[in-house]
């Protein structure tokens, strides 16, 4: 079996909760993309990532089906681990930097797949939502505190690869701070943590708390 780290990506404020990342820091002992792939599905996380270049932070990112050109909590938490200021994945090169508990990424709301941000009246009807049909991804959201910027989102994949929903989503969260143009306190999953913060000309800091299970 390939060696590989397992991350909590997005923790809350006691540690616990966070989406699951794996983390291979030898890329090279798995060069081909289509055994990454089905190393990915084996792992089942939502997503893995391959570093490819540890020391300029390029790394290859991909869910149990895909391949990714850019993904959030993959980004935090691997930028996390390597301790590095800067990441090269394929959308792109982001900054990234520690800061206390949270580590920090800078992206760009262009790198993020389409998501269908849909926006509910209250936290309850986001928490009481089942999950939905396959076939279009969903970032449910809804205010808890509008003037303090404290959203409330569940995040529905829509794949057929067993995620039926990601407990934290950094893309999707770089997304909504983007259409809202403000900085968010996001409380996503069953009590994951995403902080963003809107940048000059275009850019998005995303941080969150990452620990290492393993």
């Amino acid at each position: 079996m390939t060696d590989y780290d397992v991350l909590r990506v997005f923790c809350g404020p006691r540690g616990g909760y966070g989406n699951e990342l794996g983390v291979v820091r030898n890329g090279a002992v798995m060069p081909e993309r289509e055994d990454r792939q089905e190393f990915a599905a084996k792992l089942g996380f939502s997503e893995t990532v391959f570093v490819d270049d540890p020391e300029r932070g390029v790394i290859d990112i991909y869910t149990p089906t895909l391949r990714l050109p850019f993904a959030g909590h993959p980004c935090v938490g691997t930028a996390w681990l390597l301790d590095v200021p800067e990441l090269v994945v394929p959308a792109g090169v982001m900054g990234a930097r520690q800061d206390g508990e949270f580590c920090w990424i800078e992206a760009r709301a262009e790198w993020a797949p389409p998501r269908t941000l849909r926006q509910y009246a209250s936290a309850a009807e986001v928490d009481d939502l089942p999950v939905p049909p396959k076939g279009e991804w969903i970032y449910a959201w809804a205010w808890l505190d509008e003037p303090a910027g404290r959203v409330r989102a569940r995040a529905f994949p829509g794949r057929d690869d067993g995620i039926d929903e990601d407990e934290a989503t950094g893309a999707a969260a770089l997304l909504l701070t983007d259409r809202l143009g403000r900085a968010l306190n996001i409380t996503q999953g069953t009590g994951s943590q995403i902080l963003t913060a809107p940048q000059p000309e275009g850019w998005t800091e995303i941080g969150g708390r990452v620990h290492l299970e393993r």
